[in-house]
């Protein structure tokens, strides 16, 4: 029996399992550092199947990593499991209906991604067993991706520094291995502390934070023209101080977003962020502080994994799809926005659009591209991959055109559609793993890429020591 077949039994074997799995997770839809149901979920599955688990590691009380074996080569597999603000949505329901208004939702589908990445480990583990070899396979159990970056916590403490290579996926709307850079991003929370005064009647004697967030934001959007093409900085005030007119307003907060495509280009555009705030400050005569509240580098690809793992998304090939499965994602590609639609199919040539106007999900295996492509977002696993060489693939989930943080990706997080497509996500980077467990020549062509790719720098975290999740740093002016 092939590779291939013997990992694609393993996983087809224990389907019902993962599909009860993902959903168990996707009813919990919790949010970043809060997701203590969906850990201990997806620990106890862990632990149960025989991999040691590790729970509250890098001070995140949910984060976690689960082991199995010994020895060399150490294999990691990165899980995701926390939801969205605002985003909680009805199963099985092709229009918008939340559950429970404002509720939050899997509107990344991170509740498929953490079952895709345990369903690989489950079958590497299986391997070793049968074939008797030698080798360690792990699952990080990786909070707090939407918002707070777990694994950069993960990779600040050192929990990356003996694994070989490391693995991951996403659920999405194309068939492809993401063979990409991205933004840096710096996470930061700005406090203006002001003085109260009637608004009125002694105007003379307050001093007004919302001025002073306001100023801010003018010079901030004045700072775009002198910055690196594909930085981005973003913000949203989340304390405007009151709803008083009447009240000069003595305490005002917002977080910034500040990325740039290297470390030390977005914590020089940070810098001149933070000088900005300080300026707001000055002007209208309060007091600025701010916590750094998350940060991650830029993502590492890795050719020769990616030029792997899409051989084997070839060989496995995308799922075959039933009737009712491909009358659902009609109907949610339906319920898209003509915007939407237009965009996705720029995306296409001929012969592809032709195909998904018919049968609107992507069934092919999208080619590794020749040169690194770009993503403007920003993601911790580049965290891992600045530590050790790093390959993710990315599965059609969902109905093509589907947008991100939406509530049709939290309708379709629990469809034998989407199910299917992350097993497949699985099967991939299992094969793939367990190559690079046999193949020493492979695994150190990959170090030696991900040694030239790097050229000298080492790896520091953007999130000062500090800094925790429970207990930000504080600089203030």
């Amino acid at each position: 029996m092939g590779l291939v077949q013997e990992i694609s039994n393993s996983i087809d074997q224990k389907s019902g399992f993962y599909s009860a799995l993902s959903e168990k997770i996707w009813e919990c839809a919790e949010l970043s550092f809060q997701e203590q149901k969906s850990s201990h979920i997806m620990a106890d599955a862990l632990e149960a199947a025989g991999f040691h688990v590790e729970r509250g590691i890098a001070g995140l009380p949910t984060g976690f990593v689960a082991s199995y074996g010994s020895g060399k080569p150490v294999i990691a597999f990165l899980g995701e499991y926390d939801a969205l603000a605002g985003l909680s949505q009805k199963k099985g329901s092709t229009t918008h209906d939340p559950i429970v208004q404002n509720g939050s939702g899997h509107g990344c589908g991170h509740n498929l991604l953490g079952t895709g990445s345990l369903a690989a480990a489950f079958a590497v583990k299986e391997y070793l067993e049968n074939n008797q070899i030698p080798g360690t396979v792990r699952y990080y159990g990786c909070p707090a991706e939407e918002r707070g970056n777990g694994k950069t916590y993960m990779a600040r403490e050192g929990y990356f520094k003996d694994v070989d290579v490391a693995y991951s996926w996403h659920p999405g709307s194309i068939n492809a291995v993401q063979h990409t850079s991205s933004n840096a991003v710096i996470e930061a929370r700005f406090i203006f502390e002001g003085i109260s005064a009637h608004a009125a009647a002694l105007p003379e004697l307050g001093r007004s934070a919302l001025d002073a967030i306001e100023l801010m934001n003018v010079g901030v959007n004045y700072l775009r023209e002198h910055m690196p093409d594909k930085a981005r900085v973003h913000y949203a005030i989340t304390n405007t101080g009151g709803t008083s007119p009447n009240v000069v307003q003595a305490h005002a907060e917002q977080v910034y977003y500040v990325r740039s495509p290297q470390p030390d280009q977005v914590k020089a555009l940070f810098e001149r962020v933070v000088n900005i705030a300080r300026g707001a400050a000055l002007m209208t005569g309060t007091k600025m502080s701010y916590q750094i509240e998350g940060g991650c580098h830029n993502l590492i690809p890795n050719k020769t994994l990616h030029n792997v793992m899409l051989n084997y998304m070839k060989e496995i090939g995308f799922p075959e799809l039933e009737d009712q499965e491909l009358d659902f994602v009609q109907k949610i590609y339906d319920s898209l926005g003509e915007n939407e639609k237009a965009y996705a199919l720029a995306q296409l040539d001929g012969k592809e659009k032709a195909k998904v106007l018919e049968r609107p999900i992507e069934d092919w295996i999208r080619p590794c591209p020749e040169k690194d492509e770009f993503m403007e977002g920003s993601t911790d696993v580049a965290d891992v991959s600045w530590n050790v060489p790093t390959a993710q693939c990315m599965t059609a989930t969902w109905a093509f055109g589907t947008v991100p943080h939406t509530w049709q990706v939290v309708a379709q997080g629990t469809q034998t559609y989407a199910l299917k497509a992350t097993l497949f996500a699985g099967k991939a980077m299992a094969c793939t793993a367990i190559e690079t467990l046999l193949n020493k020549e492979l695994l150190e062509t990959a170090k030696a890429e991900f040694k030239e790719r790097l050229k000298g720098k080492t790896y520091e975290s953007l999130i000062p020591n500090k800094v925790t999740p429970e207990k930000f740093s504080l600089a203030g002016v």
